[in-house]
């Protein structure tokens, strides 16, 4: 399912919302050459988030190829900064349109929940969460990760809290077509949780081998979201929001 629009409506302009997804697509052009190969490897090696390097679990030399270019090597180098670049980093053009996509449909509604400085704490917080819950997974991996999502699906699981049944309007592919749904909000992301957590057990039970897809991370932002939303949200911010709710009555499912 792809969420494209919710019902939510946002009392501000989200300019912490607007940032972060240009800090993302400014690192992608200009750090990252707009996926050029040689830059796209430098970039994930050199800022990437790398669990054997911030455990030191493997010795200095260890590496992971990235290209011909580029080999990943652990170099006993502090590696709590790159808990933070990776955040900003990007392995693709679908990697980086899908992160800024779902961080534009949800991200602003959270945002519109605190102040704007909080929102930025709750959004980093959140992905040092995924960065961490990623490494304990396997401490001694030499991938580097890198991404927006972790962060974002904080962002979702603030979302699940505070607004479980404002509608989301979602693609649903139907064989080679694709239709639309509104479903609330609760169904999408517990659907999405759910494909998130048997790809990390999936993921765990491959040794790690399982598609390059850091679903603990997922995992991890998801219930840091969660559980930190309510420390960071403002009820008073919250009540403004003139959403529409789906509500049971006995003619069935009605707005």
């Amino acid at each position: 399912m792809i969420p494209y629009r919710d019902e939510n409506e946002t009392q501000r302009t989200p300019v912490v919302t607007f940032g972060i997804i240009g800090l993302c697509v400014l690192a992608w052009f200009m750090v990252q050459g707009a996926g050029s190969e040689e830059a796209l490897a430098t970039s994930i090696c050199n800022l990437g988030f790398i669990p054997a390097e911030l455990f030191d679990t493997q010795p200095i030399g260890a590496g992971f190829r990235m290209s011909e270019e580029a080999a990943c090597l652990v170099d006993g180098d502090p590696a709590w900064l790159t808990v933070f670049t990776s955040m900003f980093l990007h392995g693709s053009w679908m990697h980086i349109i899908g992160n800024m996509w779902f961080m534009w449909v949800f991200g602003n509604n959270i945002e519109d929940s605190m102040t704007r400085a909080r929102f930025v704490v709750f959004y980093l917080v959140c992905g040092v969460a995924a960065a961490l819950a990623q490494g304990y997974a396997d401490t001694a991996s030499i991938i580097p990760m890198v991404g927006a999502s972790g962060a974002i699906s904080g962002v979702m699981g603030g979302y699940l809290v505070l607004y479980p049944r404002v509608r989301v309007w979602t693609l649903v592919p139907l064989g080679p077509i694709f239709t639309n749904i509104a479903l609330p909000a609760w169904v999408m992301l517990i659907y999405w949780s759910v494909i998130q957590i048997f790809g990390g057990l999936q993921d765990s039970l491959a040794g790690g081998e399982g598609g390059g897809v850091a679903f603990w991370a997922h995992i991890g932002g998801f219930v840091a979201g969660v559980v930190l939303i309510k420390v960071f949200a403002r009820p008073d911010a919250v009540a403004e929001h003139r959403s529409h709710h789906w509500e049971p009555r006995r003619q069935g499912w009605h707005r």
